[in-house]
């Protein structure tokens, strides 16, 4: 009878939960047991396991009674990144690795039958935990080629890469030190920087409004609707926001870069650069806020840090739309299941568009609007009006006259005004280490800085236009980067008239 130990890591959410395998060889009737909350990909890893061991020229103790626990047993497990462990933990077993030498690693892979090890979801989640939790620090973590490099993205990772399961015993042979092989490499973390570069801001010619309030929400971190009939430009200025915002910190693109992991989506050549997700009007509440089981990250979670920016919003679902309302407040969603429970980060910001109407020309001088009343009604209704109170700034994008359109000069350019949104949230974050959409209560009243002329047009710019607590809330908000914005330390009644624009405008009414 023998026992081996091998660590691994299971994934429940963005948390990589650590999972012991245990690998018990005892005399009795030939059997391979698979327990501890497993998976059907998982429990399919006796069959890739004993096909690997062979294949390779290994011993497969097939006249012995194997039983592999996954601890702890409540802790759910899926996908194929324990067959690597449970085929060392075998292995140690029966003597063929020296297990007191596997001590202080982690493993994870899925194996080929021929023993090549293939790439998992949620490497970087692996690593962060190990990078997060100061007991774990010094632990080194074995990964399969194209999940490694992901890994050792991490500040001060010890992750090595192996290409094949014989790679990985090579370096644990009982009696003898590790050995140089060619599928076996430590990887380096190095600052990675992304071939890709964000659309121009400069491509979009006019609508002087709308990059004002594009510059305004990138400063701020606000969230912004814009309205107007089809092929205004409202696609073109959301597709370019991600380039008006602050470079990404080093957190921000492994937080942004482990969401992205935990579906395999993520990519090198996408590192540092603000994602911008912008799904199909026909996705479910589902889709958007993630579920599943195990649960899974939504569009929303994979725009974390980035841009999330839904066109035609009106033809959404009206109970996708409403599971925004919770991670527009709080910044990240919550994933409840009978058999388990997930948080995934997602604060985003939040760029929608819109048309006016059904055919899309209501108020426009160049076509005439063929939606009947009722249809507009129905049309606007829905979208709710808690919906609405949550997003910050309203703002109209007119079609431009074809005049306006050939003889418009550049605009400037997503450079220029991004080194703008820079400095006013610096001194944003100088002022209350948060940029002002996150402001809450408190908070709120200490860093508005209005003067006496600007709260007096505050509080009856909300009498009359019927706000609610939130809607002037956010109201102050804006103004604050508006100031910001100015190089202002107090926040002024030109501040706020132009905050109050904001939403006055078509999109606003709807709710009131």
């Amino acid at each position: 009878m023998s026992l081996s130990l091998v660590q691994s890591r299971a994934l429940i959410g963005l948390q990589a939960a650590r999972v012991t395998v245990e690998a018990h060889l005892a005399n009795g009737l030939p059997s391979f047991t698979l327990v501890g909350l497993a998976d059907v990909e998982v429990k399919e890893a006796r069959e890739r396991v004993r096909c690997a061991l062979l294949t390779c020229g290994l011993e497969f103790p097939h006249n012995k009674r194997i039983t592999v626990n996954l601890a702890p047993a409540d802790l759910p497990k899926d996908s194929g990144r324990f067959d690597l462990p449970i085929a060392l933990g075998i292995l140690a077993a029966t003597g063929q690795v020296d297990g007191a030498r596997l001590s202080g690693w982690e493993f994870a892979g899925e194996l080929s039958l021929s023993g090549e090890l293939r790439p998992i979801r949620g490497a970087l989640a692996m690593s962060l935990a190990l990078h997060t939790d100061a007991a774990f620090a010094n632990t080194k973590l074995v990964l399969p080629p194209g999940s490694a490099e992901e890994a050792a993205l991490v500040p001060h990772a010890q992750v090595y890469r192996a290409v094949h399961l014989l790679d990985v015993v090579q370096q644990f042979l009982p009696g003898q030190e590790a050995q140089a092989s060619d599928g076996w490499s430590r990887l380096r973390a190095q600052a990675t920087t992304a071939s890709v570069t964000y659309a121009d801001l400069s491509d979009v010619k006019g609508q002087a409004g709308a990059k004002r309030a594009l510059e305004i929400a990138a400063a701020g971190g606000h969230s912004l609707l814009m309205q107007g009939p089809p092929g205004s430009g409202k696609s073109m200025l959301a597709q370019r926001f991600a380039g008006l915002l602050p470079a990404m910190t080093m957190e921000e693109s492994l937080q942004s870069a482990a969401v992205a992991s935990l579906v395999g989506k993520f990519s090198p050549d996408r590192w540092g650069l603000r994602p911008t997700c912008s799904p199909h009007h026909t996705a479910s509440a589902v889709a958007l806020v993630g579920g599943g089981s195990p649960p899974q990250p939504g569009e929303i979670s994979l725009s974390h840090n980035g841009v999330l920016f839904l066109d035609e919003l009106p033809e959404f679902p009206r109970a996708a739309l409403e599971a925004l309302r919770e991670p527009l407040e709080t910044g990240h969603i919550t994933i409840s299941r009978a058999a388990r429970r997930a948080e995934f980060p997602a604060r985003f910001q939040f760029i929608a568009a819109m048309n006016p109407c059904p055919c899309g020309y209501l108020g426009s001088p160049q076509r005439a609007c063929r939606c009947t009343p009722d249809q507009v009604s129905r049309y606007q209704g829905k979208l709710s009006g808690p919906l609405l109170d949550r997003i910050d700034l309203h703002v109209e994008v007119p079609a431009l006259p074809s005049e306006q359109l050939l003889g418009a000069p550049a605009g400037e350019s997503s450079a220029t005004i991004r080194e703008r949104c820079e400095a006013a949230r610096q001194i944003a974050m100088r002022r209350q280490g948060k940029p002002n959409q996150t402001l809450q209560g408190k908070e709120i009243d200490t860093h508005a800085g209005l003067d006496e002329t600007a709260t007096k047009f505050l509080n009856v710019a909300a009498a009359r236009l019927g706000w609610s607590a939130r809607s002037t809330h956010r109201a102050l908000k804006v103004a604050r980067t508006v100031a910001d914005l100015a190089g202002s330390t107090d926040t002024l009644a030109i501040h706020v008239a132009e905050a109050v624009q904001y939403r006055r405008g078509p999109a606003a009414k709807m709710s009131g």
